[in-house]
């Protein structure tokens, strides 16, 4: 598989975005990228595709921006790209909360990588003994096609339903740790901020989401596959695109719209919170969506 594709985000301040904007979408054109990134005064969040020397002169050039400089993608390979166009959309949010209270380019939400917390999930308790619950913080068309099975799973149709899914559901987590993940990180960095504001103690992020856990460990105890917002659908445990692709109206996260509008997050029938897989839901259009 000769191409590359990318994805990566920072909580970090940023001003002057038009201009920001044009100089992103001037060195992409020029690279023969192809994907969507998004821009917003609280940080950047970007999926990419190209071949391996493009990529990689792509970060290059963003590193050389001190604000991006420790930005590390996560990568994965496909035979053909992946997006049918090369966006640079400005927004309110790069992922949409709708809770102006949490604002991670504050400080970073405690985060656990992928081998600590498959050790955890072996023995079935953290390093001071505690219980360990993960929670998806993805929404229900995504974790109907893959998941940890033991996780919490709230068959959300939006990130914005998060706040009151665990305002809902506090008590299960008393006394007990709590891992919050989704595809690349940024979800379940704005709910492990959140769950902090609202009282609630020992409460982590996977660094990096599903993605960094399938490329660092052997994955063990993720089933299935993790859907990804561009036309591949989703990936299998070894990151290659999975086989069968999903439909052309499910792929890059957009129901019933096409293949190209990547990162866009669809609504669907409302569930209670469960932790049970639930029948795939009625596509639906919607808003902005990212990893």
């Amino acid at each position: 598989m000769s191409i590359v594709n990318i994805s990566a985000y920072k909580f970090v301040s940023l001003d002057e975005l038009p201009g920001l904007r044009e100089r992103m979408l001037e060195r992409c054109t020029a690279l023969a990228l192809k994907g969507t990134i998004l821009l917003a005064p609280e940080g950047i969040n970007l999926f990419l595709a190209g071949d391996r020397a493009a990529i990689d002169s792509f970060v290059v050039w963003l590193h050389a921006d001190a604000r991006f400089a420790d930005i590390a993608p996560k990568e994965s390979p496909s035979d053909a790209v992946p997006f049918g166009r090369m966006r640079v959309r400005l927004k309110k949010e790069i992922i949409t909360m709708r809770l102006p209270t949490i604002r991670p380019e504050g400080g970073r939400a405690p985060a656990v990588d992928p081998a600590t917390l498959q050790r955890w999930l072996d023995r079935g308790h953290d390093d001071e003994g505690r219980e360990v619950v993960l929670l998806d913080t993805r929404n229900d068309y995504e974790t109907d096609l893959g998941k940890f099975p033991q996780a919490v799973d709230y068959r959300i149709a939006s990130f914005t339903e998060f706040p009151a899914a665990i305002a809902a559901d506090r008590a299960r987590y008393e006394g007990k740790t709590v891992v919050s993940y989704c595809t690349g990180g940024i979800r379940c960095e704005k709910a492990v901020l959140h769950m902090q504001d609202i009282g609630m103690p020992h409460v982590y992020q996977l660094e990096g989401g599903i993605l960094k856990y399938l490329e660092q460990t052997d994955a063990l105890h993720w089933q299935g596959d993790c859907f990804v917002f561009d036309e591949r659908g989703a990936v299998d445990a070894t990151l290659a695109p999975a086989s069968p692709p999903l439909p052309s109206g499910e792929r890059a996260g957009v129901r019933g719209q096409s293949c190209g509008e990547a990162a866009s997050e669809p609504t669907s029938i409302d569930d209670p919170a469960s932790t049970r897989p639930s029948p795939q839901s009625s596509p639906h259009g919607g808003e902005e969506e990212s990893a």
